[in-house]
């Protein structure tokens, strides 16, 4: 065994990894407010519909895009995943190889697809069809520990694997876990995965996960909806709240961080909040303090949007820390509390 592999994983990501397919489509209009969580993405029914083009982008997901993020910020960063023993899965791992991520925790399972899914791109947003196939989850040996766990989308068939994760982060206390819930986990409620909340060093969700999660039917302010967060068992809580900005709650304290201005009107929002969530994480992990890694995590943001996918825009360590010498001066982090 060499030097490198006796060395801790800095950063672990887990969950499912896909390919995704853009389809650039222009004939469709948008219902509903901006404001509104149920609008919808309309064509005309039994119609041809034209589309610009297609564009396949490999091995993303809210776990891979983290992991790439990580590896790119200067991380020994790996993923665990499943694939299956395809094209598809051989070319997400060759994908993973190449953006410097270790895929020594990736399982192929035999007869199995690898989970692909449609992006329909409409003007700056996405309405992906998803199809996330059922592979047999297994938490593998893990020897040395990881530094950091990063946990976020897996499939419905994935709550054994969910209970693994957590007795692994209960009885190996140095690592640190970091959970960005995905739709199933979120439809699984605080109950079912109690343990995990009360075990993750970091958790991170936006202003309308937060509400849901807490099965909140009014509106709750910030701090508030911050701390009842926290109450579920995070120690550092991040909420992001769109264009507004990002919050964070840790140690009592509140802060404040806005959006790190476009240079150009965003082309493709996906993957913001996974570049993001993992770069805060990242800079933590690097030795950086909250506030800190809150003032870095919108840079990576801002530049995944003005790329195609969740990762081709994701910057290195030196090219986001120019980005944050260059900033304007009302690119200011705020204590609230």
């Amino acid at each position: 065994m060499t030097e490198n592999e006796q060395q801790p994983i800095d950063f672990l990501a887990i969950g499912d990894i896909v390919t995704d397919a853009f389809i650039r489509v222009k004939n469709a209009k948008v219902e509903g407010s901006m404001d509104s969580e149920n609008r919808l993405l309309c064509f005309s029914f039994g119609d041809k519909i034209p589309y610009e083009f297609v564009e396949e982008v490999k091995a993303v997901g809210n776990s891979p895009n983290a992991s790439v993020s990580a590896a790119r910020l200067g991380l020994r960063s790996a993923l665990m995943a499943e694939v299956g023993d395809d094209q598809e899965g051989r070319d997400c791992l060759e994908a993973l190889r190449e953006n410097g991520v270790s895929d020594e925790f990736m399982n192929v399972h035999q007869g199995f697809k690898t989970n692909y899914h449609y992006v329909l791109w409409y003007e700056d947003e996405r309405t992906i069809l998803v199809k996330h196939e059922e592979y047999p989850y297994q938490l593998p040996r893990m020897e040395p520990p990881p530094r950091w766990i990063y946990l976020s989308s897996l499939a419905e068939n994935s709550l054994e694997y969910h209970d693994a994760i957590a007795e692994y982060v209960r009885e190996h206390p140095e690592v640190k876990l970091v959970f960005q819930p995905g739709t199933f986990q979120m439809r699984l409620g605080y109950e079912r995965l109690k343990e995990l909340y009360q075990l993750s060093h970091l958790f991170f969700c936006n202003t309308e996960e937060a509400h849901r999660i807490l099965g909140l039917k009014e509106r709750v302010e910030m701090p508030e909806l911050l701390k009842k967060t926290h109450e579920l068992g995070p120690e550092i809580v991040i909420i992001t709240d769109g264009p507004k900005g990002a919050y964070s709650y840790h140690e009592g304290e509140v802060w404040f961080m806005p959006p790190y201005p476009d240079p150009a009107p965003p082309y493709d929002r996906t993957g913001a909040g996974d570049s993001f969530a993992s770069t805060l994480t990242s800079f933590l992990a690097l030795g950086e303090s909250v506030p800190e890694a809150l003032r870095r995590a919108p840079i990576n943001s801002m530049s995944v949007v003005q790329e195609i996918g969740a990762q081709r825009g994701l910057l290195t360590r030196e090219k986001l820390e120019e980005y944050l010498e260059q900033a304007p001066e009302d690119y200011q982090l705020q204590k609230l509390q």
